[in-house]
């Protein structure tokens, strides 16, 4: 079963620099370690089970599809669902026409030195980004997560992610198989429209250009499908964008 957004993932060229960036935001950031695949991370966990992950690379080359992102700016790139029950999930994405791969084991290490483990499994790749990757703990996953969930600036959980897509309607089916999806929804705020589709507690957005002057045509044009932009739930009061400087290029709101 899926349970929700696990994480985000946002790609950034300097950790340090990330870390002290989001912490002058109101966000509590906790170093999380470092994987064998050539990265390391820091994390801000939230309320509601979810986290986002600053993640920089230690090598000055890698193959990782996130690499690239970095030319172009960095900042979102992926995103990845919970699920209790990888082998399933794994079988209800091939039944609706979804490869996602065999699962794959990744380790962290943490700075205090205890070793992390977990399964992943990924969808093909004209399909990331659009699509989530998913996960499954092998250790405990209240070892993996921070459990300071507290930030000065309110913030609880996520609200909505929003993925920008060419093509919603061709990607509806596959998410009506994996969530509950909502009727057609329209942002005029990106000039976009698609769907929302309930994963848990959370809503994920699959929005397309609906004009030639939307802000969704650049991203999809230099960084293809992916992750766009981010609501997060907060005790602060109304809708709060953040300077898109400090969060290093991702369009954050506070709601």
């Amino acid at each position: 079963m899926l349970t929700g957004i696990d994480h985000l993932v946002i790609v950034v060229p300097d950790l340090q620099r990330a870390v002290a960036s989001y912490g002058e935001l109101g966000f509590t950031v906790v170093r999380g370690g470092k994987h064998p695949i050539g990265t390391e991370n820091a994390l801000i966990a939230l309320t509601d089970r979810a986290y986002l992950e600053l993640l920089a690379f230690v090598v000055p080359d890698s193959p990782h599809p996130w690499f690239a992102a970095l030319a172009k700016g960095g900042g979102l790139v992926d995103f990845c669902l919970q699920t209790d029950d990888l082998g399933a999930e794994i079988d209800r994405f091939r039944r609706a026409g979804v490869e996602l791969s065999d699962p794959m084991r990744l380790t962290r290490e943490r700075p205090d030195g205890y070793q992390l483990a977990w399964l992943l499994s990924i969808p093909p790749a004209d399909r990331a980004g659009a699509l989530p990757f998913l996960i499954d703990d092998e250790t405990p996953r209240e070892e993996r997560v921070p459990r300071e969930v507290s930030h000065p600036n309110g913030t609880i959980g996520i609200e909505t992610l929003t993925v920008a897509v060419r093509d919603a309607r061709e990607l509806r089916p596959i998410y009506a198989r994996i969530g509950d999806v909502a009727g057609e929804i329209r942002r005029d705020d990106f000039q976009a429209a698609g769907f929302a589709v309930r994963i848990g507690p959370h809503v994920v957005q699959l929005l397309s250009p609906a004009s030639a002057t939307s802000p969704l045509m650049g991203w999809l044009r230099t960084r293809g499908a992916s992750p766009y932009a981010i609501r997060l739930k907060s005790r602060g009061g109304g809708p709060r964008p953040l300077d898109p400087a400090r969060t290093l290029g991702v369009p954050l709101v506070l709601a």
